[in-house]
């Protein structure tokens, strides 16, 4: 009896916490209702096998306890309760997954019009990539990456050169406006994931991997790895702002493309030469307070 106590007790307190918990998801930033969907429907029916199956523990417990002069009967098999157990457990199922087959085909099917953006993960920071004025993203490779090439951008692609950098963990995104986010990781499994978005996708080093999403409200949201990638995967944090076009605009202004990149580093070089070769001159005495 104690133990059917109990789980009528778990029952009681699972229900209250779930009804009462200040632990929901976080309010909704992107196009991703279809998500929230789906994750409703999959408590719901696993709320009810829950609650259906320990209240039937329990009955069983209290109904079926030993008393004297009851004897149990023998039935080792139930032709008509095992089809009634496979039609309701094949349905539950069926509930479960069919809105997360729907939400998934819209979420890998991304819109003629998105915008493009490349998120790389390392361990552990994030950094970002975005396409010039000619809209396109230059390829890029591992064998590329380098102390002046952290992107591994292939210099020899003319679709590169105005490809804009970021090497902060902070991204702008316009409003709006549907964005499909590119995936690669320089070292190991990361998890590129936004909770306000819904939005939330594997790096698989040597796979480039994909979602997409339309911001819908401004704000400043978290960007966290939801996947274990070594001793600093706590601290591999980002940021999103999701800006007004204007502002958007001016961000983006400020960044500075691959080619841009290339050019400050060659002038320092030279500079370095230069300052290199003065120092290796031998002075003529008598001049530069000789």
């Amino acid at each position: 009896m104690a133990v059917a106590v109990v789980l009528i007790l778990l029952v009681v307190a699972s229900v209250l916490f779930h009804v009462f918990s200040p632990w929901w998801q976080t309010p909704i930033a992107s196009n991703w209702g279809s998500i929230d969907s789906a994750l409703d429907v999959t408590l719901w029916i696993c709320a009810i096998v829950f609650i259906a199956i320990n209240l039937f523990i329990a009955l069983a417990i209290i109904r079926y306890r030993h008393r004297k002069g009851h004897r149990a009967d023998y039935e080792p098999e139930n032709a008509a309760l095992e089809k009634r157990l496979t039609l309701w457990t094949g349905i539950g199922i069926a509930g479960m997954l069919a809105p997360g087959l729907v939400a998934w085909n819209e979420y890998v099917t991304v819109p003629k019009e998105a915008a493009v953006i490349e998120a790389t993960g390392q361990q552990w920071s994030w950094s970002f990539r975005l396409p010039g004025n000619d809209g396109v993203l230059g390829t890029a490779d591992i064998h590329h990456i380098g102390v002046d090439n952290p992107f591994g951008i292939n210099p020899n692609d003319p679709y590169g050169q105005d490809d804009v950098l970021v090497e902060a963990s902070e991204i702008y995104l316009p409003v709006g406006r549907p964005v499909k986010v590119l995936l690669r990781s320089k070292d190991v499994l990361h998890d590129f994931y936004v909770p306000h978005f819904r939005a939330k996708m594997d790096l698989v080093p040597g796979i480039l991997t994909y979602f997409w999403v339309t911001p819908t409200r401004t704000g400043t949201f978290d960007i966290l790895c939801a996947e274990l990638c070594g001793v600093g995967h706590h601290a591999m944090r980002g940021t999103v702002v999701v800006a007004d076009r204007k502002s958007y605009d001016n961000w983006l202004g400020e960044q500075l493309t691959f080619a841009q990149i290339n050019a400050e580093l060659a002038a320092a070089r030279a500079g370095d030469e230069v300052r290199l070769a003065r120092a290796d001159t031998p002075r003529v005495p008598g001049s530069g307070g000789e």
